[in-house]
């Protein structure tokens, strides 16, 4: 069976996801504060579950040597969890902060690689350099501001568009006209 077939025999639950999630973007950029703190809030719940599981391996494999280093990275971890549980606000703005300095950054090494290696279609790189650099200034701009919705509206562009991405397969896989591609 091939993977047309197998997506094909669920096209309906294809779907159905894929319109859940736009509806679930849309409602995260409407609430987009709502959808940052909730986002951070979740962020803090697995950074402490990591840090647990991280002492956990600690203590129980002491025998191999570095408990010391795994230890303070398990408490590092859950500290910073529970840091960013205690304050979701100060929280998300530190990491739009972080999220807008790594779309300045990348955005500057793609508009360099692009022009520095010559590759085909390189053009597409450039645009997308600006694009992250546009991104990455534009949020630094309007920061701390833009700490308390940032996070909430890239959560919801991102389901907006996997869901249309499903929407659209679902749609296409209706027809018989779509083949699998061939290498």
């Amino acid at each position: 069976m091939d993977v047309t077939h197998d997506l094909r025999a669920h096209r309906g639950w294809l779907l159905a996801s894929g319109c859940i999630s736009i509806i679930a973007g849309m409602a995260a950029i409407a609430y987009s504060v709502i959808a940052t703190l909730v986002s951070v809030i979740f962020l803090a719940v697995l950074i402490i579950f990591a840090g647990v599981l991280e002492g956990a391996y600690a203590i129980r494999h002491r025998e191999r040597g570095h408990l010391t280093l795994y230890l303070l990275e398990a408490l590092l971890a859950v500290v910073i969890g529970a840091l960013l549980l205690r304050s979701p606000v100060p929280g998300a703005i530190v990491l739009t902060m972080l999220v807008a300095t790594y779309f300045v950054i990348s955005g500057v090494f793609r508009v360099v690689g692009s022009l520095a290696l010559r590759l085909p279609n390189r053009g597409w790189l450039l645009v997308s350099g600006f694009v992250n650099l546009a991104l990455g200034i534009l949020v630094w701009s309007g920061w701390p501001v833009t700490g308390l919705w940032v996070l909430g509206t890239f959560i919801g562009v991102n389901w907006i568009f996997r869901g249309l991405a499903q929407v659209m397969l679902a749609l296409a896989l209706r027809s018989n006209r779509l083949e699998p591609l061939t290498t």
